[in-house]
């Protein structure tokens, strides 16, 4: 099967060895998206919702370019540095999910590449 490899542009990609999404057949994963700005810095610092916002938009758009649409998202993965404000993180992933209804995890974690994320997301996709 034809494999296509998904950039965000991301300065971690290359060094790291990792791609933004990966379609093979019919099936798309979204890899840890974390909340970065269109220039590299941290998009919302201190602020949950439009992180998780963010990272929602950037797996968005890779879906997309990857063939989906996030109707053909079945799985989220959510990490959270602090577990205790999921319900905004929460919020956001019902704006996009609400009628998909994915299975979705929710999970505490110690600590990201950088200190200011405060959420890190997966997707796997079935078309």
């Amino acid at each position: 099967m034809k494999r296509i490899n998904i950039s965000s542009g991301s300065k971690y990609e290359k060094p790291i060895g990792f791609s933004r999404a990966v379609r093979i057949g019919s099936i798309i994963s979204v890899s840890g998206t974390a909340p970065i700005a269109t220039d590299g810095t941290t998009h919302s610092p201190n602020d949950l919702y439009n992180q998780t916002k963010r990272c929602l938009e950037i797996m968005e758009k890779a879906i997309n370019e990857a063939g989906g649409q996030l109707e053909n998202v079945i799985r989220t993965r959510f990490f959270l540095r602090d577990i205790s404000d999921w319900q905004k993180a929460a919020k956001a992933h019902g704006e996009y999910f609400s009628e998909i209804r994915p299975a979705s995890t929710f999970v505490e974690v110690k600590g990201f590449i950088k200190d200011d994320w405060l959420i890190e997301t997966e997707a796997d996709c079935v078309m």
